[in-house]
Formats: C-alpha cells, structure tokens, sequence
C-alpha cells in the first residue's frame, strides 16, 4: 500500500509491506515520488530473504504494477495477485491497515522533513510490530504472532 503525507507542504509517500499472516510491517519506504522506486526500495529494506515470500498481492496501481516490480518479482520466484477493478475487499487487511496508520501515526500531522517522517515512521514501526496487540492474532503483536 502506498500513502501520502505531508512533508514540508508537500505531499510524499510512504510504501508499506505487510506479511498478511502475521499483520506484520515487513518493509517499507518514503519518497518524494509515487513510483515503482518506492515499491523497490520497500521490498530492499525487507529484514528476510525475500525467495521466502510465495506472493504479492496489491491493488492495481502504476506503482506495483510495471516492469520494475515484475523483475523483482521474477528474480525471487513470487507470484503476483492482483485485486479486482475498483474493489478494495480483496484488499481488505491493507485497507484496514491503511486506515490505522492515517488515523494513529498521520492524521493531521505534518513533518518537516523526510528525515523526521523517516525517524517517526521507524519507531512508529517498532510500536506497531511489537507493542499493539491485535484481536485477529489472539490479542498477540505481530511479533509474537511470528
């Protein structure tokens, strides 16, 4: 998923990828572009061994869908899904998350910079993974869930 906040009055974009069984933040990135680099950069900060992910789902944005991300995605033997046309249910997880971190870490919040969106959004990360508890998982973190 990619949102986008403000930055110094200007939108940038922060790309988020979720292990869905587990709910956990796997990696991410920020740009001042929304682009397939972003997407890329967020695979390339993954903690694991991305030939251990089986698939990629994601809505049917430019971002995800192009030559980069289908690379990507051939080199480490992924398979890609795709949600149907202008139905956010199949992307219900994402949604769900999407609406968290606009309502708990961005709303109505501005930073000055990237780097204090960077810095933010990295504890904001650790808080996430590894204090919030989540009723799906049991009332367990997605770490605990792992």
């Amino acid at each position: 998923m990619i949102l986008h906040l403000k930055v110094d009055d200007k939108w940038n974009y922060l790309c988020i990828l979720l292990d869905l069984s587990n709910r956990k933040i796997i990696g991410s990135a920020v740009a001042k572009n929304k682009s397939a680099e972003i997407v890329r950069k967020a695979f390339f900060s993954m903690q694991s061994d991305l030939r251990r992910i089986q698939l990629f789902h994601t809505d049917r944005g430019a971002a995800f869908k192009n030559e980069v991300i289908d690379n990507i995605l051939k080199a480490f033997n992924i398979d890609r899904s795709l949600s149907s046309k202008e139905s956010p249910i199949d992307n219900a997880v994402a949604e769900s998350m999407y609406s968290v971190i606009k309502t708990k870490f961005a709303f109505k919040r501005e930073f000055a910079n990237i780097e204090e969106l960077e810095i933010e959004w990295f504890d904001y990360i650790n808080w996430y993974n590894n204090v919030r508890v989540l009723g799906s998982l049991g009332y367990k973190t997605p770490a605990e869930f792992c």
